[in-house]
């Protein structure tokens, strides 16, 4: 069976967005880009919310996008894209952004039997509101925290809406130059 597993930036206080979904204080470098890189190479497949994958269709097929970091557009804009969302109508492809599918009902239910699939891994990117689903539905397996050497004081915390005790098992951790610190969990 795949492994869904999610990475998601944070700040030293537990926010993954300041107010206003601000995500300036993400600290990203060719260090943090060495790790994504592979890391999205794991999976062959992006896992998204509605409002994640609105701003990641709005940037990565643009010129800031390609032209700023080619090689992570070339993934994002390829790879294939399930986007979880009850009021979204349809998803939209260009030529740069391809392979997107829409899941707006039996969520759990298809998404489990996407786990069943052959192929590589599930990669979840940010989409808080969909990671706390995931986690109460018991669909992800492995949690990746990228803790950034800042406090921001306000914003939405991590798995914000969570109703239920989720136990962790920290497997691996990783640090960077940079002062960031990857927290590899397992979800029991």
């Amino acid at each position: 069976m795949r492994k869904m597993f999610l990475f998601m930036m944070v700040t030293l206080d537990g926010y993954f967005e300041g107010p206003g979904h601000d995500l300036s204080w993400h600290n990203v470098d060719a260090e943090f880009n060495d790790f994504a890189i592979p890391q999205m190479m794991e999976a062959d497949t992006i896992l998204f919310g509605k409002r994640t994958y609105q701003l990641m269709e709005e940037f990565w097929p643009s010129p800031a996008g390609l032209e700023g970091d080619p090689e992570v557009a070339d993934l994002m804009n390829n790879t294939a894209k399930i986007v979880v969302s009850k009021s979204l109508k349809q998803v939209t492809e260009t030529v740069h952004w391809k392979n997107a599918r829409l899941i707006s009902s039996n969520v759990a239910k298809e998404l489990q039997k996407l786990k069943e699939q052959p192929g590589k891994d599930i990669i979840v990117l940010a989409s808080s509101n969909l990671c706390v689903s995931l986690l109460e539905w018991g669909l992800l397996d492995e949690i990746r925290i990228m803790e950034n050497p800042v406090a921001i004081g306000a914003g939405t915390t991590l798995f914000h809406g969570l109703k239920k005790r989720i136990k962790f098992k920290l497997v691996q951790e990783r640090t960077f130059q940079s002062g960031n610190a990857l927290l590899t969990y397992h979800v029991f």
